[in-house]
């Protein structure tokens, strides 16, 4: 009877510590996934650029001595105009992050025509009018830095400006009236400029972007041309500009050495194992 007793007792034993086993199950742990860091992009670019550049100028005047009366004072155009010219342009900078980088950039546009003409009276003493011509060239050197607003896909946003110098260039200035033409001489200046940009960069390649965007540039005014002076004692000139605004349409390419890339995700490591407890 007993050895029927113990051997119940050790089947009800085994059968419990069974149902223990099935209730209790290892507790698994998931390891947090692996960190995902974006590599860092940086390094020296060469870039090369060309635009279709709306000139607008500010306006123009000169100056008139009479010396036989000791009149002094000055004119200005009641009309100018500049046309729409093209420029091309060159440069090198550095990428220092994915978001902030600079370059310095050497501009060139090309000879555009000013157009002009004054109001006052002409030798017979009636009113008339003036219809002056010149050309113009400038090249623009500027330190700029940009502002990239993150990478969407392959397309990076960017707000830049930039600050330097225009080297304003301009030919003899024609000048007819009821009186005959005057020939001014042109004259040459370095002024201050500075500009305003914004566009997008777009990833052809891991080293080479496509660059499209606008740009703002002020130049300020200066000399335009020389005086003559006539049997009479009158001196007309010398004149100058008051400066312009170019509007520019942009479209370019940038080449990034070493390391620029596209800001391509950095390797992780692999995932860990779950953790059993």
């Amino acid at each position: 009877m007993k050895k029927l007793m113990w051997s119940a007792f050790a089947a009800v034993m085994m059968g419990a510590n069974a149902q223990a086993a099935d209730l209790i199950q290892p507790e698994v742990v998931q390891a947090p996934p692996p960190e995902v860091q974006i590599a860092s992009v940086s390094g020296w670019y060469l870039r090369g650029d060309a635009a279709y550049s709306i000139v607008n100028i500010r306006g123009a005047g000169y100056d008139i001595t009479n010396s036989a009366t000791g009149y002094v004072g000055g004119n200005t155009f009641a009309r100018t105009k500049v046309d729409n010219t093209g420029t091309i342009g060159v440069g090198a900078g550095y990428q220092f992050n994915n978001y902030l980088r600079s370059d310095v950039t050497l501009d060139y546009s090309f000879r555009t025509t000013f157009n002009g003409s004054t109001d006052g009276f002409c030798g017979t003493g009636n009113p008339c009018s003036s219809r002056d011509i010149s050309h113009m060239t400038l090249f623009s050197l500027l330190a700029n830095a940009y502002l990239d607003l993150g990478t969407y896909g392959s397309v990076t946003p960017y707000v830049g400006a930039g600050i330097g110098a225009s080297h304003v260039d301009w030919d003899v200035l024609s000048n007819s009236d009821d009186d005959g033409t005057f020939i001014h001489g042109g004259t040459s200046s370095w002024r201050f400029t500075y500009a305003l940009m914004a566009g997008a960069s777009v990833d052809l390649t891991c080293n080479l972007k496509a660059d499209v965007g606008y740009r703002y540039r002020h130049v300020n005014g200066g000399p335009m041309f020389n005086s003559i002076s006539f049997n009479s004692g009158v001196q007309v000139g010398p004149g100058r500009d008051k400066g312009f605004d170019i509007h520019e349409v942009r479209g370019g390419l940038r080449y990034q050495f070493g390391n620029g890339g596209c800001g391509e995700i950095a390797a992780a490591p692999p995932a860990p194992l779950p953790v059993y407890k």
